[in-house]
């Protein structure tokens, strides 16, 4: 009991020093400043009581804050840090290592102090593998706790892993293209160029591994067109590219691959073609009349694409609505990108119609042609009927009048046709497109057979 009234003795002179006296002071000290204006507040400052009582107040006040703050601090509470990455300690250079997960949560316990100072350090969640042979091994999984007043857990705690040794092949590399829709209408990337032809890849050839060597089948460097800058035809290196191991499926394998990154030159062009732009007309116009003259108000395109596309490309078709046209007439029409042309040099343009008097002319013996029949196949004709006809054309007098049977193709669209006997219809066209052109014969029979 002595002991405890020793204690309490203490306490008390310590307060009445470190916090009454000073407190005491200040406040007769504000006394002293106010006592030439405020004789009512210094009579009743001045009596040893109220100071007394003032100061015992402050004092209990702050105990109070300092003992929650405290409290606060050592009361024990919990963490969570999500999704932590695991560092696996093990001969790198030797094995190859599966079945860890990718990350892992930990819960931390401890008093608030400790945990805060746990949530600022770098810590790492670790497995240590050093020592075990290849195989399957049941691991822990450890947090590298920054104190020892730290309690914790970690979800999951063990992992199943599977090790194996690690070999090395060399692998060819490919380079694929990214986004190129975002490249200048005007250029194409013509050639792609690694700086390297093969590179090394490292894992293990174990095949019920996830990520066996046997089962990548292309490395490749991905380019992405749209995060560089392409303004004009040449040759551009674009440096640190990162290499990828797909499988057949198009998976990502996770191999090692030995550089990890290499740079590719792009040859960028521009080919273009200057072609004629093609009027053609549709519909049926009025009786008794016919086209005597196209004029357009630009009669060739500049057209830009690939150049294989461009080698094949004869003209820019635009189709105008010549249905019960009766009299002269003028079109805006739109010009629409032919299949595989990136860009063109107009996008629209004036087409005027000229009618005239129209005129009848036969012309026969016009051979009928086979397209898209299948290269297993061959056709023939199940009469000589069957193998030519004669077209009708329709048109201006002098424009028909020298017309030839080498201006107009008759044709047959044998797409998609197997072996046997068909009907199929005739289809004709021709050089000059103010003319209308019409097989007096619609259908023929014709038989596929295979070579």
């Amino acid at each position: 009991m002595n002991k405890k009234l020793g204690l309490f003795g203490k306490l008390f002179r310590f307060i009445d020093r470190k916090i009454v006296v000073p407190i005491t002071r200040f406040l007769m000290r504000i006394v002293k400043w106010f006592s030439n204006s405020n004789k009512t507040l210094e009579t009743w400052l001045s009596r040893s009581n109220t100071l007394l009582f003032i100061s015992l107040f402050l004092a209990v006040l702050i105990f109070i804050v300092i003992d929650q703050k405290m409290t606060l601090f050592t009361n024990t509470s919990a963490e969570v840090l999500k999704d932590r990455e695991i560092t696996a300690i093990y001969n790198e250079e030797a094995y190859v290592i599966e079945g860890l997960p990718e990350k892992v949560d930990v819960t931390l316990m401890g008093s608030r102090s400790d945990l805060f100072i746990a949530k600022q350090s770098t810590a790492k969640v670790t497995v240590d593998l050093t020592g075990l042979k290849p195989g399957t091994h049941k691991v822990n999984i450890e947090y590298a706790a920054p104190t020892g007043a730290i309690d914790y857990s970690v979800n999951p705690s063990v992992a199943n892993v599977n090790i194996y040794r690690k070999v090395s092949e060399s692998k060819t590399v490919t380079a694929d293209l990214l986004n190129q829709d975002s490249l200048d209408a005007k250029l194409v990337i013509e050639d792609v160029t690694p700086s390297t032809d093969t590179v090394v890849i490292k894992g293990t050839d174990d095949e019920n591994a996830i990520n066996s060597l046997k089962k990548v089948a292309t490395v490749k460097a991905l380019v992405d067109v749209e995060s560089l800058t392409l303004n004009d035809a040449g040759t551009i290196n674009v440096k640190n590219i990162p290499l990828k191991a797909y499988d057949k499926d198009g998976n990502i394998l996770n191999v090692e691959i030995v550089p990890e990154k290499i740079s590719v030159d792009l040859e960028v062009a521009s080919p273009s073609k200057i072609v004629p732009i093609k009027v053609i007309p549709k519909g049926e116009i009025e009786n008794g009349k016919a086209i005597s003259s196209i004029n357009i108000s630009e009669p060739n395109i500049v057209v830009y694409g690939k150049q294989s596309v461009l080698d094949n490309l004869q003209n820019v078709p635009v189709t105008v609505d010549v249905d019960k046209l009766s009299s002269n007439k003028e079109y805006k029409l739109e010009l629409k990108k032919p299949k595989g042309i990136k860009s063109m040099s107009l996008n629209n343009v004036s087409v005027a119609i000229s009618l005239g008097e129209a005129s009848y002319r036969d012309i026969d013996n016009i051979n009928v042609d086979v397209r898209n029949l299948d290269d297993r196949y061959t056709v023939q004709g199940l009469s000589e009927d069957d193998t030519k006809v004669t077209v009708n054309v329709k048109g201006v007098d002098s424009i028909i009048k020298a017309l030839t049977s080498e201006d107009v193709k008759a044709y047959i669209d044998l797409k998609n046709y197997r072996p046997g006997d068909h009907e199929v219809q005739v289809k004709v066209e021709g050089t000059d497109s103010r003319v209308q052109y019409l097989s007096k014969k619609t259908k023929v029979k014709i038989r596929v057979v295979e070579k």
